[in-house]
């Protein structure tokens, strides 16, 4: 049996036809807008008066983040905080952090600190108590450290020092200022 190609060709047309009708409406297609709130940055839940506790694997509290109120955005998974209060429990003796607001990365691994950060480490045996005071603070809780690029000022008993830049330690106990650092250094009486 002999097949010509000209009774072929009514096949060949239709299916292209067919084709470029569904390239066409695919190509043409408007997308139905999104109801999910991906694509708007509204709060998705929101807590106030909250405290979360990070336990270590012996089940005693690592630190504690309080706060007046948090609003969580689902769009892109950041979470803001007003009136944050970060309290380090492992490294004895506490060390506290406030500020008036913080954005939180949406792993928990950052935290932002901005507006009047303030940060207190109580006295121990060896040390008085010691502050410091920034507009801005990087903190990585989970490591116990902190980091920003502001001007800091630090106050321990009557020794005032500041500078621009700051990273700390909780873990080591080492406060280091980067640059323009100046100040006045007392000798340190034990706690009394």
């Amino acid at each position: 049996m002999k097949v010509r190609t000209y009774s072929l060709f009514p096949l060949a047309v239709l299916l292209a036809l067919a084709a470029l009708t569904f390239w066409l409406e695919r190509a043409t297609r408007i997308d139905e807008p999104r109801h999910d709130g991906k694509l708007r940055h509204d709060p998705d839940f929101i807590a106030e008066d909250f405290t979360l506790r990070q336990l270590d694997r012996n089940g005693r509290v690592k630190y504690s983040l309080s706060a007046k109120k948090m609003l969580h955005y689902a769009d892109d998974e950041s979470t803001d905080v007003t009136q944050p209060r970060l309290t380090y429990f492992e490294t004895p003796p506490p060390f506290h952090l406030q500020a008036r607001r913080a954005n939180i990365s949406k792993d928990g691994k950052v935290i932002e600190l901005r507006d009047d950060v303030l940060g207190r480490r109580e006295a121990s045996v060896e040390d008085l108590p010691m502050t410091f005071a920034s507009s801005e603070l990087t903190v990585y809780p989970d490591d116990e450290l902190a980091r920003t690029s502001a001007p800091v000022t630090l106050t321990q008993g009557r020794s005032v020092v500041s500078g621009v830049g700051f990273e700390a330690d909780n873990l080591k106990r080492i406060f280091q200022l980067h640059d323009r650092v100046r100040g006045t250094i007392y000798p340190q009486d034990k706690k009394r």
